[in-house]
C-alpha cells in the first residue's frame, strides 16, 4: 500500500494555495458522470473479494503539510489521506474530499447523497474508483463514462417511473426516506408549471430525435394541461392542479373545489406561475409536435385564457374573485415596485403567444391592439428592462424562472425590430446578472433569444454534468464548511447563503426556482425530484444546436 508521506505531500501541494475557489473549478469532462453506490461491510467484502486494501491511518506529517499548504478545505478535521497518481482522497470527520485534476480541483462528498455516514474511517483505491469507509458502511464513488444524452435517458426513466400523476408531472414523496420503492405521487402548488417544463423538454426531444415515445409523453402531459382549464368550468381559468377523490392524497393547503360529479377536486387561486407555464409550453408543443386537430384545440384554450385576462382588465378571476398573483394591468402592477417589470414582461409575452397561435383574425387583432396600447400608453416594452431591479439580498429566484420562461416565446415571436431590440436589451441585462449561477436553462434561452455567440456553453455543460443522478432530497449542510465565503446578506427567506454558487452536486436538490446560493437544505431523503430541470435545458440546447449530442 502506498502512503503519501509529509514531505512528498508538501511538494505535491506547493501550488495549491492558488488553486480555484469552490464554484470556479474546471469542468470534469462532458463524458464522465459521478456515480455513488452504497454497501454494507459484508457487501464490500463480497464485491471486492478482499482485494481492495483500506488505508485507515493518518500520517501526522502529511496532515500537517496539507493544512499548511492549503487551508481552503471544507473540513480540516482529517482522519485519513490516500493518494493515487494525480488524485488525493482525504477523509475527515465531516465527509470526504477529493483533490483531482493534478490536485487543481476540490470536490466535497458529504451527506447521504454520497456517504452512509460523514465520519470517514478509511479509504481504498480500486482503479479509478474510491471506496470510502464509514461507521455506517461503504460508499463506492467513481467517474463513469456517460454522455449527457445517456444521462438524459437515466433521468427520463426516473421521471416516467415515479413522477406521472394523471398526466401531470408530479412530486414523489418517499414514505421511507431514500427508499424509491416507497414513492407516492402527490399534488403540489405548481403542477401546471412543472408539467409545462417537462412537456417542453419532450417536445424539443421529439423534434431532435423523432422518437415517437417523446411525442406520446409530450401529448400525455399536454392533455393534462388542457384539462387544467376544462376542469374548473370557468372558461379561460386554469386550475393549479387536480386530484381524484378517494385515490389521491388530499393536500391540506390551498383552495379546493369539487367538480359537478364530485369525482374530482381542483385547486384554485391560480397564480402567474401557472399562466407563464401555459404560455411557455403551448406554442412549443403547437409548433413542434401538434397535429392539425391538436393545433385547433390548443389555440382554443389559449384564446379562452387570453380572453379571460382581457375581459377582466388584465386579471385572473376565479370563483372567489381575483387571485392573489394573477394581475398584469396598468392600475395594479405599480403596487409592488419590484413586480412592475416582470409583470409587464409576462403580459407582453402572453399576448404575443396568443397572436401567434390563434386562428381567429378578430382575436388576433384584439391581442395585438391590447399589446400596442400597453406599449404606447403605459410604456410596457420599456418596463421589461426593469424586471431585475430589486432590493439586494431579496432576489426572488422564482421570478427569475418566470422571467426567462417569458423571454423565450416573446423573442421567438416578436416581429417588430424596434420592440425586439428592447426585449433583447432586457434579456441581456437579466442574463448578465444571472451568469454567475451557471444556469444552463437561462444560458440557452439567452442564446436562442439574442443570437449571441457567447452564452457560457462550457459553464452550462459543467452544470448539466454536476446535476446529481440521484434526485433524492437528501439533507445537505454547507454552512459549517471552512472553504465557503458567506454572503453578509441573507436571502429573502432570512437564510444564510454563499457569495458564489458551489458545485451543483454539493448543493441541496432544487428546481430552477430555488436559490443556488443556498447553503443548507433537503428533507432527509423524504422526496425525489422529477428531473425536468435537467431535461428541459438539455433538449432545448440540442434543439437550438447549442449542445452537441
Amino acid at each position: 500500500m502506498t502512503r503519501l508521506q509529509g514531505g512528498t505531500l508538501l511538494a505535491c501541494l506547493i501550488g495549491l494555495a492558488g488553486m480555484p475557489l469552490q464554484g470556479q473549478q474546471p469542468d470534469v469532462g462532458r463524458d464522465r458522470q459521478k456515480v455513488r453506490t452504497l454497501y454494507t461491510a459484508a457487501e464490500f467484502q463480497r464485491a471486492t473479494g478482499g482485494a481492495v486494501p483500506i488505508e485507515r491511518t493518518l500520517d501526522p506529517g502529511a496532515a500537517s503539510a496539507l493544512q499548511q499548504a492549503f487551508v481552503r478545505l471544507p473540513s480540516v478535521r482529517l482522519t485519513v489521506i490516500r493518494a493515487a497518481g494525480p488524485v488525493t482522497w482525504i477523509g475527515t470527520e465531516d465527509g470526504a474530499i477529493r483533490l483531482a485534476g493534478d490536485r487543481q480541483r476540490v470536490e466535497y462528498f458529504a451527506g447521504r447523497r454520497w456517504l452512509p455516514d460523514d465520519r470517514v474511517t478509511g479509504i481504498g483505491i480500486d482503479g479509478d474508483a474510491a471506496w470510502i469507509e464509514t461507521p455506517g458502511g461503504f460508499a463506492r464513488i467513481s467517474d463513469e463514462p456517460m454522455t449527457l444524452e445517456q444521462k438524459a435517458g437515466v433521468v427520463l426513466e426516473r421521471l416516467r417511473a415515479r413522477h406521472v400523476r394523471w398526466g401531470l408531472t408530479a412530486d414523489s414523496h418517499l414514505r421511507t426516506p431514500g427508499d424509491l420503492a416507497t414513492n407516492q405521487v402527490v399534488s403540489t402548488d405548481n403542477d401546471g408549471l412543472w408539467t409545462a417544463m417537462y412537456v417542453a423538454a419532450e417536445s424539443f426531444r421529439f423534434k431532435v430525435t423523432g422518437d415517437p415515445a417523446a411525442r406520446a409523453y409530450a401529448r400525455q402531459g399536454m392533455d393534462a394541461l388542457v384539462r387544467l382549464e376544462a376542469i374548473t368550468g370557468i372558461p379561460g381559468f386554469p386550475a393549479r392542479s387536480f386530484i381524484k377523490v378517494g385515490e389521491d392524497e388530499q393536500p391540506t393547503d390551498g383552495e379546493w373545489h369539487d367538480t359537478a360529479d364530485k369525482l374530482w377536486r381542483w385547486k384554485g387561486d391560480t397564480s402567474s406561475d401557472e399562466i407563464v407555464g401555459h404560455y411557455f409550453v403551448f406554442p412549443i408543443y403547437f409548433d413542434l409536435v401538434a397535429d392539425a386537430g391538436e393545433k385547433a384545440a390548443l389555440a382554443g384554450v389559449i384564446d379562452r385564457i387570453t380572453t379571460h385576462i382581457l375581459d377582466h382588465h388584465y386579471q385572473l378571476v376565479g370563483p372567489n374573485g381575483r387571485t392573489r398573483w394573477g394581475f398584469w394591468g396598468p392600475e395594479s402592477i405599480w403596487k409592488d415596485a419590484d413586480e412592475t417589470g416582470i409583470r409587464a414582461l409576462h403580459i407582453l409575452s402572453h399576448l404575443r403567444v396568443a397572436a401567434h397561435m390563434t386562428a381567429d383574425p378578430a382575436h388576433r387583432r384584439r391581442y395585438e391592439a391590447a399589446a400596442a396600447d400597453l406599449i404606447a400608453t403605459h410604456k410596457y416594452a420599456w418596463l421589461t428592462r426593469n424586471q431585475k431591479v430589486m432590493v439586494p439580498g431579496h432576489i426572488n429566484h422564482s421570478d427569475d424562472e418566470l422571467a426567462f420562461l417569458s423571454f423565450y416565446p416573446l423573442l421567438q415571436y416578436e416581429t417588430t425590430p424596434a420592440l425586439k431590440a428592447i426585449y433583447a436589451e432586457a434579456l441581456e441585462r437579466s442574463w448578465q446578472i444571472e451568469r454567475p449561477e451557471r444556469n444552463p436553462l437561462w444560458n440557452f434561452i439567452y442564446a436562442a433569444g439574442s443570437g449571441a455567440g457567447e452564452f457560457d456553453r462550457d459553464a452550462s455543460v459543467r452544470t448539466l454534468r454536476e446535476m446529481p443522478l440521484d434526485g433524492v432530497a437528501w439533507t445537505v449542510t454547507n454552512s459549517a464548511r471552512r472553504d465557503v465565503t458567506t454572503d453578509p446578506l441573507s436571502d429573502r427567506f432570512k437564510r444564510r447563503q454563499s457569495l458564489i454558487v458551489l458545485p451543483y452536486d454539493e448543493l441541496p436538490m432544487s428546481k430552477w426556482n430555488g436559490n443556488p446560493y443556498a447553503l443548507d437544505g433537503g428533507n432527509g431523503g423524504r422526496s425525489e425530484d422529477d428531473g425536468a430541470a435537467f431535461l428541459l435545458p438539455y433538449w432545448m440546447g440540442r434543439y437550438h444546436r447549442l449542445l452537441s449530442p
